[in-house]
Formats: structure tokens, sequence, C-alpha cells
């Protein structure tokens, strides 16, 4: 038998089945540690233009497409309010450069070991994000090198409906071409994991961020896990 060593995890390579064909992860707060940022950018440009939007709020509507996050916070107030596609675009574009001057986010702690390990198997790796983020998706090369390919992304300009609505993991489902039963969906967001089980995923819930355990359990994830380590354990059971 051949083993890798990658850390404090040695594992085997290419002789174990995986439980699954295809794995869509989500990006912002899964692959990168970028969400401390995008709560406060997200904070920061709501509260200039006089919409309430806490950091709470952020990680709640994580997954969501800027233009609905931006739509629902302005009608929220003004119920009777006209939003043009101009002012959201405006205001997306301002909470995208208070974003980017944080600099580059790093990638979430061992996300990097779980890549690597589901690509020894040569299994679909797929990304299905809401974010139109352009400087993490520049970077995703460089921390993951050989790993991800563009037409294995469904993002914010590939989809009609963001996630809770199921479109965007049904779109990266029947690009896989894979049968549901081998497709597993990896989420650390309430609405996330709320489309892929929609969209009729298995769905593991990481718990990266502020909220609690049960948010995720309660948006129906599958299981639950703290870590990327505990991530990584699961993957290597028989």
């Amino acid at each position: 038998m051949q083993y890798r060593s990658l850390g404090k995890h040695d594992f085997e390579i290419q002789t174990m089945p995986l439980k699954h064909q295809g794995y869509f992860f989500d990006m912002d707060g899964l692959l990168f540690d970028s969400m401390p940022w995008h709560a406060e950018a997200w904070e920061r440009v709501m509260a200039k233009h006089q919409l309430d939007f806490t950091a709470r709020d952020c990680y709640l509507n994580e997954g969501r497409t800027g233009y609905d996050v931006i739509h629902e916070a302005i009608t929220k107030r003004s119920k009777d309010r006209v939003v043009s596609k101009e002012e959201i675009d405006a205001i997306y574009a301002e909470k995208c450069a208070a974003f980017q001057a944080y600099g580059k986010a790093k990638p979430v702690d061992n996300v990097d070991l779980v890549l690597q390990y589901l690509h020894r198997f040569g299994v679909q790796i797929w990304i299905v994000t809401g974010s139109g983020q352009q400087s993490l998706f520049d970077e995703l090369d460089n921390y993951f090198p050989h790993i991800f390919r563009r037409d294995h992304m469904v993002t914010a300009f590939d989809v009609t409906k963001g996630k809770p609505d199921p479109e965007p993991y049904l779109k990266a489902w029947e690009g896989s071409g894979l049968p549901k039963e081998a497709c597993c969906v990896i989420e650390n967001a309430p609405l996330g994991i709320l489309a892929a089980k929609r969209a009729g995923l298995y769905t593991i819930g990481i718990n990266t961020g502020i909220l609690s355990k049960e948010d995720l359990k309660n948006a129906g994830a599958d299981i639950v896990f703290d870590t990327m380590d505990n991530l990584l354990d699961y993957l290597q059971q028989p």
C-alpha cells in the first residue's frame, strides 16, 4: 500500500473508494476564510446607504447573490420603493471595493488537505457559490493548483436565482452528469444547505462561522462537522 503524509493525516492513495463521485463546495467561509471581511464590508456599505444589515445578517444571507441581498435590504426599508439595477450594481461595486481593500483572504485551515485527498481519486470537484467576487476566483489556482476547472464552477454570473433556490446546485448536478446519489455538497451556510437539500443532494455542513451547529442542522444538513480535519477523517472512513 502507498501512503502520503500531509501533516497529521496519512492516507492511502487511490485504493479505498469514496462515498461519492462528485463534491460540490461553497467558496466563501469554506474554501477561503473570507466571511469576516465580507461581513464588515457589507455592514459598512449598507450603513452608508442607511440600510439595516448586521454581521449576523451577512452570515444568514451567505450564498445569495449580491443583487438579491441589496434588493431585499432596500425594499425592507421601503416596501413600495422601486429599485433599479443600476442602483444595486453601484452599491455592490462599493461592497466589492470595500472587501478587496482588506487584501487577500487566506484558505480555511486544512481545506487544502481535503481537496488534495479528493483529487487523488479523480472525483469531480465543483465550486457552487453565490459570489461574484473576482478577487477570490483569481486566487483559486494560487492556493489550490490543479484542483478547480472553470467549467466546474457555478457562480453568481451563471444563475438567475441564487441560494436558497436550488438552481445553483441543480446546475452543478446537471453539469456533472452524475446521479444525485453520487453527489455530495459541502456547505457552511444555512441558505446553501437549504438550496442543496431542495436540489435533492446529500449535504455536509462545516461550521466555520459565527452561527451555531444547530443553525446548520435546522437548515437540513445530513451531518455537521466543526472543522476540515473532522471532514477529512469522515472521508477516510471505509
